[in-house]
């Protein structure tokens, strides 16, 4: 009995040991990605793919990845604490004190305020505190070849990085990041890396993951390159009569709107009839929705992430933190809603 018992045992292992396989290197699809990487780029098929025979599919990376089972419903009230909180206020102020040489050469170089640019790595890693543990090279191929609802982005990004890591001269399966594939104090997907990232500190070669400096200059470019304008204001509160026209709504999170047009509606702000804004709803079951005007400074910051929510949480935590700057610390700066 107790041998049927083991056999029967050893025969289910065999056969959910090959229904999942033993590493990315045995999927058709790695080898097929492994010979276009050769035919386009130069790398050699069979070292890639040795390296893909180092890790397996994660199934922590598709279950994190996945959207949720059941539909939620957005919550500002409910998102707003996890960024813009004291934990985040405080460690913005001592980044701020500690790099604010590199933070001032950044915003003279690119126009973005300190603040900004400090709220966007409090809100990614609390100041470079929570990189990530993943393998980039296993999240990404995982997602890359098991993740079909988003395979094509991820390839275009797991192509990115086997080049990132063949032009800096690091080990594939030596970078640590985000359960997407998201590298550094920034969390820069690879391909932002090398499209955006800056040598800001000056040593020949750009480190997000070590280099404060780097990662400072990187966050400013990056804004800079997606359209940030120098002195402009990135939102106001609106106040409305009531329930807004649903086609305000559906214009998009891009500024397609003339404020002056908003005014004759009765929905009222601090920004000039002529400018361009959209109008955003950040929306709490627990509670009424709260309505700003985002300009242009706005929908760059969700090219960072698309989602209004992140980008409000990065302005709301960067005006706590440059209130909180002591008046003997770095200079303050203007309001950026003015």
């Amino acid at each position: 009995m107790n041998k049927t018992l083991a056999a029967l045992a050893l025969a289910l292992v065999t056969q959910i040991s090959t229904a999942a396989p033993d590493s990315i290197a045995t999927l058709p699809e790695a080898e097929a990605f492994a010979r276009d990487l050769e035919q386009r780029h130069g790398f050699a098929a069979a070292t890639i793919l040795g390296q893909f025979a180092e890790i397996r599919p994660n199934a922590r990376v598709l279950q994190l990845i996945a959207p949720p089972t059941s539909p939620t419903q957005r919550s500002w009230e409910r998102y707003r604490p996890r960024f813009v909180n004291e934990q985040r206020i405080a460690g913005g102020v001592r980044f701020w004190q500690d790099n604010a040489v590199t933070l001032a050469r950044a915003r003279a170089l690119y126009g973005v305020p300190e603040e900004v640019i400090v709220a966007i790595i409090g809100v990614e890693t609390v100041y470079g505190r929570n990189t990530g543990g993943f393998s980039v090279l296993e999240a990404l191929a995982t997602l890359a070849f098991q993740y079909p609802r988003r395979a094509d982005y991820f390839r275009t990004e797991l192509e990115q990085f086997l080049l990132l890591t063949r032009e800096n001269g690091l080990d594939p399966l030596a970078v640590k990041g985000s359960f997407a594939g998201a590298i550094g104090i920034p969390q820069f997907m690879p391909g932002s890396q090398r499209r955006y990232a800056v040598d800001f500190d000056g040593d020949q070669r750009v480190d997000l993951a070590n280099s404060v400096d780097d990662a400072i200059g990187s966050v400013a470019r990056f804004l800079e390159q997606h359209g940030w304008q120098a002195g402009q204001p990135v939102a106001v509160p609106a106040n409305l009569p009531g329930t807004p026209d649903a086609s305000l709504l559906e214009a998009g999170i891009r500024p397609s709107l003339r404020a002056g047009d908003l005014f004759d509606r009765g929905i009222l702000a601090a920004a000039a009839p002529e400018s361009t804004v959209t109008l955003v709803d950040l929306v709490s079951p627990e509670r009424e929705t709260e309505y700003w005007l985002g300009f242009e400074n706005f929908y760059v910051i969700t090219r960072y992430n698309r989602s209004s929510f992140y980008a409000m949480s990065v302005y709301q935590l960067a005006e706590e933190i440059r209130r909180a700057m002591p008046a003997n610390g770095a200079a303050k700066t203007a309001r950026m809603d003015r």
